[in-house]
């Protein structure tokens, strides 16, 4: 596969792909950390289409942002952001995802995708998993820091990591 990637809108057409990518990065990052039984639901992927079909289409998301990274025509990555949902926001905008295959973590997707959903320098918020010691740093070295909220999802504990 070639090392040049491209970052662009997502489109409704890329929801199979994407709900394919959200499912298996879940996977990559997640297996040892959440329960097997969630990572191997046979019916996530249908969810995740579902979802990316909505969040893509529908109106009511109109106010996301939503951006894919591809290389060699698949997509690789996938970040998503929008007003803040924490009713004690003092930031402008949440990071709701940023997933990526593993094979291209260090190539600047990430940063690429991250930069190409919230405006670079703009406070803003995002959830991050506890145990996750890579996308913490990754999250640090983009200005975000925890600010002491955690909380339980999917039996993992998250933590809050705020960029002012």
């Amino acid at each position: 596969m070639e090392a040049v990637f491209v970052v662009r809108p997502a489109l409704e057409g890329d929801a199979a792909q994407i709900a394919r990518l959200h499912v298996e990065s879940w996977r990559e990052t997640y297996r040892g950390l959440m329960d097997d039984a969630v990572l191997d639901d046979p019916g996530a992927l249908g969810r995740r289409e579902l979802f990316w079909a909505a969040a893509l289409a529908d109106p009511l998301y109109a106010g996301n942002r939503a951006a894919v990274a591809e290389r060699g025509g698949k997509i690789v990555g996938i970040a998503m952001s929008g007003p803040p949902r924490d009713t004690d926001a003092a930031w402008s905008a949440e990071l709701y995802l940023l997933y990526t295959y593993a094979a291209v973590h260090g190539a600047r997707v990430g940063t690429a995708l991250l930069e190409s959903v919230l405006t670079p320098g703009s406070s803003a918020a995002l959830w991050v998993a506890d145990p996750n010691p890579r996308a913490r740093a990754f999250y640090l070295k983009h200005g975000f820091v925890p600010d002491g909220a955690s909380k339980l999802g999917h039996g993992v504990r998250e933590l809050r990591m705020v960029r002012s």
